[in-house]
């Protein structure tokens, strides 16, 4: 990593002050996130798939795929998946499930001081942890990165130590010890103000913050409504033997053709019951009753459900190395 990234070719400008309606057709945005993909995988030395097990990171690892299978020279990148202990059971077996049968070697990002302690103690959320019973790794995350000066945290995700130190921190010691050099990640434009002005090729490459490295964004140019579009016109066609070649849009939780049931599907069954943005399962509710495709992506927020909604601390997480 030292010579990072003068091995590079990439430009770290395009998609400057573009939005969505710059690619006004799903065919545009289709072909842009595989050609950012394909830069991707051709460029970094060894790139890896941030995949959270919702629809924007599977739809990205689906991409990758695409890409892979195109072309005999690039191979296919491993998957992190960020495990900060608070996940909805179903997520985690989604995610187990999904990379078996597409062979993806799926690469877990812990924070496991965090997490021993938590175990070794009993805990369950919201209960405190003493800052000095952990590590002197993270206790310098929480004290001089932070500026945290209290003596205990809660073991919540949604807060900015929790959320720092169960994501950030557990993603930047992976991205390190696994030498990684491009994360390729399944953000949007639209998705929060914070990440309204990000490119295509984002570069993080200050090491008192994370280990250098680039983000890799082939979806930001997506809408929510785009997504889903294109799960239910490509994705879910394209890779699910027995579904409609022409596309289908479900209806509702058990409204699947062909006798098809969740298992066969490539979309986490908390979309079919009513969540649109998947979190902790602590702090994390459904939107609606009806699938988060038919639901009004227009005048509603994506992540109404979740606690952390809170765009002054999304900045500030960013700024860490938040995704």
């Amino acid at each position: 990593m030292t010579e990072f990234p003068e091995y590079l070719n990439v430009d770290y400008t395009d998609g400057e002050g573009e939005d969505p309606e710059d690619y006004p057709n799903i065919e545009d945005k289709l072909q842009k996130a595989l050609d950012v993909v394909e830069t991707g995988l051709r460029e970094y030395e060894n790139p890896a798939v941030m995949w959270t097990g919702g629809k924007d990171s599977t739809l990205t690892l689906y991409f990758v795929k695409e890409v892979v299978e195109q072309y005999d020279d690039i191979e296919m990148p491993p998957a992190v998946f960020i495990d900060h202990f608070q996940h909805f059971d179903e997520l985690i077996e989604f995610a187990e499930r999904w990379a078996d049968r597409w062979d993806i070697d799926l690469k877990y990002a812990r924070n496991d001081d965090v997490g021993n302690y938590v175990d070794a103690n009993g805990l369950t959320p919201g209960d405190d942890i003493p800052v000095d019973e952990l590590s002197e790794h993270n206790q310098h995350h929480i004290r001089n990165i932070l500026e945290y000066e209290e003596d205990t945290f809660p073991f919540l995700l949604d807060t900015y130590v929790g959320n720092h130190l169960l994501k950030t921190v557990a993603l930047n010691d992976t991205l390190e010890s696994e030498g990684i050099d491009g994360i390729i990640s399944g953000i949007r434009w639209d998705e929060q103000d914070a990440r309204a002005d990000e490119t295509f090729f984002s570069p993080r490459h200050d090491p008192d913050i994370y280990p250098p490295h680039d983000r890799i964004q082939p979806i930001l140019q997506f809408k929510e409504a785009d997504v889903w579009q294109a799960f239910w016109y490509f994705v879910v066609p394209e890779t699910v033997d027995g579904y409609p070649d022409d596309g289908y849009v479900p209806q509702s939780f058990d409204d699947l053709p062909n006798d098809l049931t969740h298992e066969d599907i490539p979309v986490s069954p908390k979309y079919f019951a009513g969540f649109r943005s998947l979190g902790s399962e602590i702090s994390t509710d459904k939107s609606a009753e009806e699938p988060a495709w038919l639901q009004d992506m227009e005048n509603t927020t994506e992540r109404a459900g979740r606690a952390q909604d809170k765009e002054d601390l999304m900045g500030r997480l960013r700024d860490l190395g938040y995704m």
